[in-house]
């Protein structure tokens, strides 16, 4: 619930984490720019040291966040993430290098990191967060700090805290646009007070699919950061109960209250999160599933295809960019949003079979579930889109 006043209550928060040891001499050394900022000081700097941080994905966000988290001396850093890293990453996940193209996300942020500060305790989760694991994981640390890209892996994040008592940094980013807020349900507001709806399947698009100023990681991982400084050393006032949003394009950031909904019902358990955010299987989403080619039958029918033995129409769905930087061979282009919105479906002939692609196979189903609807008929999508064609096929243009 947004709340635009501006007499909101400011919250006083504690330390969240204790001092820990003394300072070693190097450490001294190393954080003197810091011990000599009289709110953070030495005994600020022993918090950070005794904190144990979560951060969830090491890519676009996660990168600044991580590499500023362990500069600023974050005694242990935990990372959750499944991913290698690939080479269009490169633009914005800057804790990662062409060296490490088809390497772990994970270890190269944890080689990043030792590069850094050798003195931070990097824990390693390899794992893609779920009902089953994701209480276990937060358990270990004080602050858990999210960028991903979906929402119904930021309400499980955002429940998991609450049931936890802990609090969580968020942020988000699009092409130009970013927000940052920090979510306590201890304290003040969680993030379905700010989102109480999820928004509708397919109506926000991931990075993949919307791109995103690479620059503009840098603008929001920074943000995160400092809101986790200052919630783990109790100095300044935190995001609590406030949303920071950023147009890159004009420069401008705007604030906004956010308010605890009395009317809320308490989060007392995780939920089904693919059900709540209409991810779940509908009839369509089925008929789109049963309705899938893989790379390999793909491959054999386009060569029968261009041996005269076999007609149809291979249907690209993803945008012009991406499709002048890889495509499959024999492929014709019409974006999803054409089709959805039914602009671009003079472009496609009926009475042929079709197969249609996307990036992994999201796209060219919402496609299908379009096409059906329109009364097509012989459809099929590929499994996996154009990314299972590299890992299967040979032969890409673009």
């Amino acid at each position: 619930m947004i709340n635009h006043s501006v007499d909101n209550a400011i919250f006083g928060l504690p330390p969240l984490v204790e001092p820990g040891p003394p300072l070693s001499s190097e450490d001294l050394e190393r954080y003197s720019r810091h011990a000599l900022i009289p709110q953070i000081g030495l005994e600020g700097q022993r918090r950070l040291r005794n904190a144990k941080v979560l951060v969830i994905g090491a890519g676009g966000l996660g990168s600044p966040a991580l590499l500023y988290l362990a500069a600023a001396g974050v005694g242990t850093l935990g990372i959750v993430d499944d991913d290698s890293v690939e080479l269009s990453n490169l633009q914005r996940q800057v804790i990662h290098g062409v060296g490490d193209i088809g390497r772990s996300k994970l270890d190269s942020a944890r080689d990043s990191i030792a590069e850094i500060n050798p003195g931070v305790e990097v824990r390693l989760h390899e794992v893609r967060l779920d009902s089953t694991n994701v209480l276990e994981i937060f358990e270990g640390y004080d602050v858990i700090l999210d960028g991903t890209d979906n929402f119904a892996t930021r309400y499980l994040v955002n429940d998991a805290a609450a049931l936890l008592g802990k609090p969580y940094v968020w942020g988000s980013i699009l092409r130009f646009d970013g927000q940052v807020s920090v979510f306590w349900d201890k304290f003040g507001p969680n993030l379905r007070d700010l989102y109480p709806d999820p928004p509708a399947p397919g109506s926000v698009p991931s990075c993949a699919e919307g791109g995103v100023f690479g620059m503009l990681c840098a603008s929001i991982g920074a943000m995160m950061v400092t809101e986790a400084v200052k919630l783990i050393t109790g100095v300044g006032e935190t995001l609590l109960g406030r949303l920071l949003v950023f147009d890159a394009l004009s420069s401008r950031w705007r604030e906004l209250r956010v308010a605890k909904d009395p009317e809320s019902e308490p989060i007392t358990e995780l939920v089904d999160y693919e059900s709540f955010c209409g991810l779940a299987e509908t009839a369509g989403k089925a008929a789109a599933n049963d309705a899938l080619i893989g790379v390999e039958e793909l491959a054999a029918r386009l060569a029968k295809r261009e041996a005269g033995e076999d007609r149809f129409v291979l249907v690209d769905v993803r945008e012009p960019v991406e499709f002048e930087i890889a495509r499959i061979p024999g492929s014709v282009l019409v974006p999803v949003g054409g089709i959805n919105d039914g602009t671009l479906l003079g472009r496609i002939p009926q009475g042929i079979p079709l197969i249609l692609h996307c990036k992994a196979g999201v796209r060219s189903g919402q496609a299908l579930e379009a096409l059906a609807a329109a009364g097509y008929e012989d459809v099929l999508h590929l499994e996996g889109g154009i990314d299972a064609w590299k890992l299967g096929s040979p032969v890409a243009d673009g």
